[in-house]
């Protein structure tokens, strides 16, 4: 009876910023995103380089099937929801919030890269004005919010987390060191070459300023979940090439 009472309140209180960060409702946010960007792929021929190295790495062990990759990121989240014990049901009110919350912490990564690039001189490449080109560019932006993120946060983030539970250290000091760790990965995986991706010249610019965002990328996941860490990183994308 009083774990009953105790249950309830909690479903019942249950605002914006905690639904929006159940895993269920993550992939509800990225579900139109996800099929854009598989089709887009399919169509358009482009695809990005997290999504490239993971499919490699899967047809290394035998699973070379296209739609693999994707089936599998639902399966996470489903999975991870399912752990979580939280209800089975989506808000199409909590949706709308998120896509406003990701293009203001979109608006906030662009200020600060904006900042960056002033302070390093750093010119942005101009996007060819062509709409096949434009095209392209998007559907490999929505691959990067969503693959990227599966990569360096749901994977390799948690997984360092989860990894250092058992030592002795602060989970705080955990999760920096993990964050930290992850952040360098994310930056320097952007210069490396494989599975047909060709990577970026290396530039401290660059590199520092994608640390950075890799810090930022890891506590908007931390704090916001896989959704609204998702949306940002293709919002962030569209919005420095637009």
């Amino acid at each position: 009876m009083s774990e009953a009472v105790l249950a309830l309140p909690q479903d019942a209180a249950e605002g914006y910023f905690d639904e929006s960060r159940r895993p269920l409702v993550s992939l509800a946010f990225i579900a139109p995103l996800l099929l854009c960007y598989e089709v887009g792929v399919l169509v358009l021929r482009v695809q990005n380089g997290a999504d490239a190295w993971m499919r490699k790495w899967l047809d290394l062990l035998g699973f070379s099937q296209h739609f693999l990759l994707p089936l599998l990121t639902v399966g996470i989240l489903l999975g991870w929801h399912h752990v979580s014990r939280r209800r089975w049901t989506v808000r199409g009110s909590v949706l709308a919030g998120m896509a406003a919350e990701c293009c203001l912490l979109a608006l906030l990564l662009w200020f600060v890269f904006k900042t960056q690039a002033m302070v390093w001189n750093w010119a942005v490449a101009p996007v060819e004005n062509n709409l096949g080109r434009r095209a392209a560019l998007c559907v490999g932006f929505l691959g990067a919010g969503i693959y990227e993120e599966l990569l360096f946060r749901v994977i390799l983030l948690s997984g360092m987390m989860w990894a250092m539970k058992g030592l002795a250290a602060q989970p705080l000091l955990h999760a920096a060191l993990a964050i930290a760790v992850t952040s360098l990965l994310f930056a320097a995986a952007h210069h490396v070459s494989m599975a047909g991706v060709v990577g970026e010249p290396f530039a401290w610019s660059s590199f520092t300023f994608r640390v950075l965002a890799g810090a930022f990328f890891s506590a908007v996941f931390l704090y916001r979940g896989f959704g609204i860490v998702a949306g940002t990183h293709a919002a962030y994308n569209i919005l420095v090439a637009a």
